[in-house]
């Protein structure tokens, strides 16, 4: 059987490194973001993961064209194997917690949160619906932020403590069906995304704050991820994975 691939947000930063990875292992990808096909950001990441690769713009608030999203990816690629759950947004503005916008809280929990769940879920049934001699999984990328506390974006991390209990409740819900979810936690990583603070986190970064003394590379979350859809891991469903390296080990 084929392996296909759904990388939400497989665009760019983690989850183009992860839609890589994938396409380079054989898998057959589609990636999912908001985006019109023409964007610049999209043509490029398809130049780079070749004929594999297929992508389809839907918006993880759109809930209801969940299943008709996923119609079109089956249609094209066959039924899914992998799924990852990378797509995210920050919170709007970092700043005092106590400011925090109700605008801003639920845009952050309507994509991270309620977007993610309902994809996942029309992704589970899809798979149950299904018999596979390939191995099936799930990962949620969430965030070193589900457990450590940055009160100046509390709604992101609101929503990645969410997410970590939906990879939770999706590996006890699956496992007995063969089929593995992982909750994967990246610390501080290079991307577009935290490139407005690479400046700070640079000098926090060589003052200690991770232990091993450098950013954190999208590459770094895909070598991660491959061998958990590989099934290599497949017995420790349900796992969480920290690849921070050490940020959130507590110490003294």
């Amino acid at each position: 059987m084929t392996k296909v691939a759904l990388v939400t947000g497989g665009q760019r930063g983690i989850g183009l490194a992860i839609s890589e990875a994938f396409v380079g292992a054989g898998y057959k990808v589609a990636i999912l973001a908001p985006n019109r096909s023409d964007d610049p950001e999209v043509v490029e990441a398809l130049s780079k993961l070749g004929p594999k690769a297929a992508f389809y713009s839907h918006d993880l608030l759109d809930v209801d064209g969940h299943a008709v999203f996923l119609n079109r990816v089956e249609e094209h690629l066959g039924p899914l194997t992998t799924y990852v759950s990378n797509a995210g947004v920050p919170a709007k503005v970092r700043g005092d917690m106590l400011e925090i916008t109700t605008e801003s809280f639920d845009f952050v929990m309507g994509v991270n949160l309620r977007g993610a769940f309902f994809l996942a879920q029309e992704v589970a049934r899809r798979m149950l619906e299904t018999t596979s001699e390939t191995y099936r999984s799930m990962t949620f990328v969430t965030s070193v932020s589900a457990q450590m506390v940055s009160v100046e974006r509390a709604e992101y991390c609101l929503s990645k403590a969410g997410a970590s209990m939906m990879a939770q409740l999706f590996a006890v819900r699956l496992a007995p069906h063969d089929i593995g979810v992982f909750d994967i936690r990246p610390g501080v990583i290079e991307t577009a995304l935290t490139a407005g603070v690479k400046d700070k986190y640079t000098k926090r970064i060589e003052d200690g704050l991770v232990p091993s003394a450098r950013w954190g590379y999208p590459a770094d979350i895909a070598s991660t991820i491959l061998p958990l859809a590989e099934g290599q891991m497949a017995f420790a469903t349900g796992t969480v994975i920290n690849v921070d390296g050490g940020l959130s080990i507590p110490r003294l």
